[in-house]
């Protein structure tokens, strides 16, 4: 049976994430700054492709966070309804919340999987350059 605590367990976990989330979407807005005005400065085709990339990341964790918040929230409303002994509903909130928060954790992966490739790809031109 889902208690108050149930989804109140989600509380720090939720948002820890997103504490998470925008620290490195802080990140990446600094960083895409800088590349701006390297790019501005130098017209380098390889800085267009990091921006290209550092673009899809921020939407990528715009999305995260979303899907985070949007779990949070469902979150509250679900204990609102097993306050008000609406249970079964409550069930289905709850239930919609954590899908939301396994779509926000998916995302995550895709996120970190291309700041991966990324990387790799400098690493790559320290290699073969040195």
């Amino acid at each position: 049976m889902l208690t108050l605590t149930t989804p109140a367990l989600l509380f720090s976990a939720i948002s820890l994430l997103l504490l998470a989330y925008t620290n490195r979407f802080l990140s990446l807005a600094q960083l895409v700054r800088n590349l701006h005005s390297v790019y501005n400065e130098k017209k380098d085709a390889g800085i267009l492709g990091q921006i290209h990339n550092l673009r899809k990341r921020l939407h990528l964790i715009r999305h995260m966070q979303f899907a985070g918040i949007t779990s949070l929230l469902l979150c509250v409303l679900c204990m609102f309804l097993i306050y008000i002994h609406a249970v079964a509903f409550a069930e289905m909130i709850f239930g919609i919340a954590l899908i939301l928060l396994i779509l926000s954790l998916a995302l995550s992966a895709w996120e970190i999987n291309i700041s991966v490739r990324a990387l790799d790809l400098h690493l790559g031109d320290i290699e073969e350059h040195p």
